[in-house]
C-alpha cells in the first residue's frame, strides 16, 4: 500500500537528531570512515531508512518488493542526502530495490551504491542484506586475529613483516567448478579450496574482486557493488563463512579492491544523479578510454568517504587481512593511459595527481589507525617515490612489477644467448630494499596469449619444467614476499581462461603431478627457513657469492637471519651440468642439500644421490645438474653471539 509522504517524512526523528547530522556533517567532509553505517539501507528502531547521496537531483524515489514496483515513495532531501523510512515489519533480507532519480525531466533507475547485497547483473537491483546484524553470522576466528596482532609493531612503522608470506591468488569462479561447470558456493569452496590451500604450505590467499560485477570478462575489476559481494557463489554470510574457515586453518585472506575507476553500466554508479557525480567532471580526467571505465573523482570528499568506509568495511565486518589496491599507477599519474593533449598538468608542469596522493595518504592513515594488523599493497608499476614509506604514501607493501618483468624476459630468452641478458636476474638488488616488495607471479601474467608459467620457460618439455623449477627456486630465495597464481603450482600448459575450472586433470601425469609436489616442498622449506624472510630490508639478509657467472648461467648468494642461520643458493639456467663447481661458505664442516628442484621427485635427472658436502678451504665442490635450483644448509646450527 502507498503511504502518505509528508507523514513517513514526519516520522524521520532520527534524520533530525544531532547524532546523523554530525555524520552527515562528516560525510561531506570526507573525513566519515564508516559511512556505510550511516548511507544505504538501515534498521533503526521502528523502522527501516535508506539514504542516497544524489545533491543535483530534482526527486528521488525508492522503489522495491517492499513498497510496489509501480508507485514509489518519495524521498526527502537534506543537504544532497535524500531519505525515507518504511516501516522495519515490512523489509525483510533478499527483497529487492532501487532508487528512481528524476533530474531535468529525465529519469535514471539506480542501485544502492551502499547495498550490502545486490543481484548480479542488470537490472542491478539492491538486495536487503543486515551484514552489520551481529547474530547474522558467529565468526570463530579469534585465536587467528589475536595471532594477527603481532603484525601490528611492523605495520605501524611500515616495516616489512618479519615472517613468511606466500600467497595464493585466486579466481573463485574457476579455480575449480562442479561437473555440470557452473560455480562452487562460497560453502562449498571452504570444504576445497581452504585444505588444498593449507596442505600446499600457502599462508595467505588472495582473492581476485570479489565486490558485485556484472561482466564475468572483467574478472571483477569492474565493480557496481563495491559493497556486496557477489551473489555469483552465495550470500554476504556465505562469504563470511570462507574467510573464517581460512582463518581457522590459519591462513590470511587478502582482497583485490579497485578504487580506480568503476563501469559505465547504467544502474551503477555513472553519472549517478544525472551528470557526473563520483566520477571526475573534468573532460581530461573522468574517462579511462582504454577500459572503458570511470574514474573515481578523489578529490571530491564525498567519494572519500565512500572509499575509504568500503577499505574499513571489507576489512572490518568480513575480517580480511589486508587489500591489494588494483591499478595504483593511474590514480598517481594525470597523463595515466593519456596521449599528448588528452590531459592538462598541474600548474606547475607536473603529471602527478595530487589528488590521488592525497587520498591514498588519508587512506593508509585511516587503516594504520582503525586496523592496525591489516596491510594494503599497492600494484603500481612505476618508479614513484615511497610507495611503502611512512613519509610517503604509506601503503605496507609494493608489488615488484620490475623484478616480474626483467626474470620473465630472462627466462624466454635462449640458454644460449642468455648470458647477454644476465644482468636481468640480478639488477633486483639493486633496488630490492627500497621499498617493502611482493614478487608477483598473477593472473595477468598467464593470459593474453602470455603463455601458463611454465610454457613460458625456453625449451623442450622436460626443459620447460626443469627451469620453471629454477625460476622458482630463485623467487623464493630472493627478498620479498611471494605470490602465485591459482595453477601455476602443477603447471599447465593452456592459459588462464575465467570462464572454465582449471585443469586439474593434468595431475594425472607425472611431470605435472610432481611439479606440483615440487611446490609445495618449496613452500615448506620457505615457511621453516627464516634465512628466507626475516630480513628482507637489507643486505644484512642477502650475500651475492657470484652474481657474474654469466659464461655458465650460474648465480650463487647467501640468506641468512638474524642469528646468523644461512642457507646457500645455487641456480643453474643452464641446460648443461658443471662437475666440481665451487660455492663458497663462511665456515668448514658438514653441508646438506636440503632442496634440490632436480630431485627424481620433481621430475629431474636426479644426478645428485648424496645430500651431504664437506667444506674446505671455506669452499664446497658440488656437481650442478642442468636447470636446477639448489638450497644448501649447515648441517649444525649456527648461532650468533649476541
Amino acid at each position: 500500500m502507498k503511504k502518505d509522504l509528508n507523514n513517513n517524512s514526519k516520522k524521520s526523528k532520527s534524520e533530525k537528531s544531532m547524532n546523523k547530522d554530525f555524520e552527515k556533517y562528516l560525510f561531506s567532509q570526507g573525513t566519515n570512515y564508516y559511512s556505510y553505517k550511516y548511507m544505504g539501507a538501515h534498521p533503526e528502531g521502528d523502522y527501516y531508512t535508506f539514504r542516497v547521496w544524489a545533491p543535483s537531483a530534482n526527486e528521488v524515489f525508492l522503489f522495491g518488493d517492499f513498497v510496489g514496483w509501480d508507485n514509489g515513495i518519495s524521498m526527502t532531501c537534506s543537504d544532497g542526502i535524500w531519505s525515507v523510512q518504511i516501516d522495519k515489519n515490512s523489509v525483510a533480507n533478499g527483497m529487492k530495490y532501487k532508487y528512481l532519480i528524476k533530474r531535468d525531466g529525465n529519469v535514471f533507475f539506480k542501485s544502492d551504491p551502499y547495498a550490502f547485497s545486490s543481484e548480479m547483473s542488470y537490472p542491478g537491483a539492491s538486495v536487503i542484506f543486515d551484514v552489520l546484524d551481529k547474530n547474522a553470522f558467529k565468526w570463530d576466528d579469534e585465536e587467528y586475529l589475536k595471532g594477527r596482532k603481532n603484525l601490528e609493531i611492523y605495520l605501524k612503522d611500515n616495516k616489512s613483516p618479519k615472517c613468511p608470506m606466500s600467497i595464493y591468488e585466486v579466481h573463485l569462479g574457476s579455480w575449480k567448478r562442479k561437473d555440470d561447470g557452473t560455480y562452487m558456493g562460497y560453502r562449498e569452496l571452504a570444504h576445497e579450496l581452504v585444505p588444498y590451500v593449507k596442505s600446499m604450505g600457502y599462508t595467505h590467499v588472495e582473492f581476485m574482486p570479489v565486490a558485485e560485477h556484472p561482466f564475468d570478462g572483467s574478472w571483477g575489476y569492474q565493480v557496481c557493488g563495491f559493497y556486496a559481494p557477489t551473489c555469483r557463489y552465495g550470500t554476504p554470510v556465505d562469504f563470511m563463512y570462507l574467510i573464517n574457515q581460512f582463518h581457522i586453518a590459519g591462513i590470511g585472506v587478502i582482497l583485490d579492491w579497485v578504487p580506480a575507476h568503476f563501469p559505465k553500466d547504467s544502474y551503477g554508479l555513472y553519472e549517478f544523479d544525472g551528470g557526473p557525480l563520483y566520477e571526475y567532471q573534468d573532460e581530461t580526467r573522468k574517462e579511462h578510454k582504454g577500459w572503458g571505465t570511470r574514474a573515481f573523482d578523489l578529490g571530491r570528499t564525498e567519494v572519500q568517504s565512500f572509499l575509504v568506509s568500503n577499505a574499513l568495511y571489507w576489512l572490518k565486518e568480513y575480517h580480511v587481512d589486508g587489500l591489494r589496491v588494483d591499478a595504483v599507477s593511474s590514480m598517481l599519474y594525470r597523463d595515466y593511459g593519456r596521449g599528448p593533449g588528452e590531459w592538462n598538468p598541474n600548474p606547475d608542469g607536473s603529471n602527478y595527481s595530487l589528488d590521488g596522493i592525497a587520498f591514498f595518504k588519508k587512506l593508509n592513515s585511516v587503516i594504520r589507525s582503525e586496523v592496525p594488523d591489516a596491510f594494503v599493497i599497492a600494484e603500481e608499476s612505476t618508479s614513484f617515490p615511497g610507495i611503502t614509506s611512512k613519509d610517503g604514501l604509506g601503503f605496507s607493501m609494493k608489488w615488484n612489477m620490475g623484478w616480474m618483468n626483467d626474470t620473465l624476459d630472462y627466462v624466454e630468452t635462449d640458454s644460449i644467448f642468455r648470458k647477454h641478458v644476465h644482468h636481468k636476474m640480478t639488477f633486483s638488488l639493486m633496488y630490492a630494499f627500497s621499498e617493502n616488495y611482493i614478487l608477483p607471479i598473477s593472473h595477468d601474467e598467464v593470459v593474453h596469449c602470455k603463455r601458463s608459467l611454465v610454457d613460458k620457460m625456453y625449451g623442450d618439455y622436460w626443459q620447460k619444467f626443469a627451469c620453471a623449477r629454477t625460476y622458482l627456486s630463485y623467487m623464493f630465495a630472493h627478498p620479498g614476499k611471494k605470490l602465485t597464481f591459482m595453477g601455476c603450482e602443477y603447471g599447465p600448459f593452456r592459459e588462464w581462461d575465467y570462464n572454465s575450472s582449471l585443469e586439474w586433470f593434468m595431475l594425472n601425469f607425472d611431470m605435472h603431478r610432481n611439479f606440483q609436489s615440487f611446490n609445495r616442498e618449496l613452500n615448506l622449506f620457505y615457511l621453516e627457513h627464516s634465512a628466507f624472510w626475516e630480513i628482507e630490508d637489507s643486505f644484512d639478509g642477502f650475500h651475492w657469492i657470484s652474481a657474474d657467472d654469466c659464461d655458465h648461467n650460474i648465480y650463487t648468494f647467501e640468506r641468512k637471519d638474524s642469528h646468523n642461520n644461512s642457507v646457500y643458493v645455487i641456480l643453474n639456467f643452464s641446460p648443461n651440468p658443471y662437475y666440481g663447481y665451487y660455492l663458497n661458505v663462511n665456515e668448514n664442516g658438514e653441508y646438506e642439500i636440503a632442496l634440490n628442484s632436480d630431485d627424481e621427485k620433481f621430475g629431474g635427472s636426479g644426478a645428485i644421490r648424496s645430500k651431504m658436502l664437506y667444506a674446505e678451504n671455506n669452499h664446497i665442490r658440488i656437481d650442478v645438474p642442468p636447470l636446477s635450483g639448489i638450497y644448501i644448509v649447515p648441517k649444525r646450527k649456527i648461532i650468533a653471539d649476541i
